[in-house]
């Protein structure tokens, strides 16, 4: 893929917003977007994937942003959560085209698997608790995000064509 000043500029953006709204939503309701049972709400925006490829950098790159910059983050979380985030997305952008319906659910499901496993993983290292009940745990969490808010953010992006605009 060639990488063009406009690919850059929206990977940026994305990690910037994703970064950014991971600390607003720590700072409005504090511990919601850490640990086993969260809701990372900038996890919707796992969405964009669907409507162009720099999402997948600018959600690695804002994911790891906000693990290196947050204090209460585990070090190993800089790099398993980015990983995790690459995968997903990658792996949702992928699956785009397997549909139920006109719904993309397994796609919306990527990052919940992907996150589950790995993040359930990390935490079983750091906190204990049982990798099985971790994984649970961050699935639940994820699917919540992915299934409420990146439905809501993918059909008002489909629904009101911004996609195009945006991403043209």
């Amino acid at each position: 893929m060639k990488y063009n000043a406009r690919y850059l500029t929206r990977a940026a953006l994305i990690a910037a917003l994703y970064t950014s709204l991971c600390y607003l939503q720590n700072a409005l309701i504090p511990g919601s977007a850490n640990w086993a049972i969260q809701f990372r709400a900038a996890e919707a925006m796992c969405v964009l994937a669907f409507f162009t490829p720099a999402a997948i950098p600018g959600l690695t790159i804002g994911c790891f942003a906000y693990n290196v910059s947050f204090a209460g983050a585990l070090p190993l979380d800089f790099l398993v959560g980015s990983a995790a985030t690459f995968l997903s997305v990658a792996a949702l952008r992928l699956a785009q085209k397997w549909r139920i319906g006109n719904y993309p659910l397994l796609s919306m499901l990527m990052p919940a698997i992907f996150n589950g496993i790995l993040i359930g993983w990390e935490l079983s290292v750091y906190v204990g608790g049982g990798f099985l009940l971790n994984c649970v745990y961050v699935f639940i969490g994820e699917a919540a995000v992915l299934l409420s808010l990146g439905t809501a953010l993918y059909y008002a992006i489909k629904g009101r064509k911004l996609a195009q605009l945006l991403y043209g």
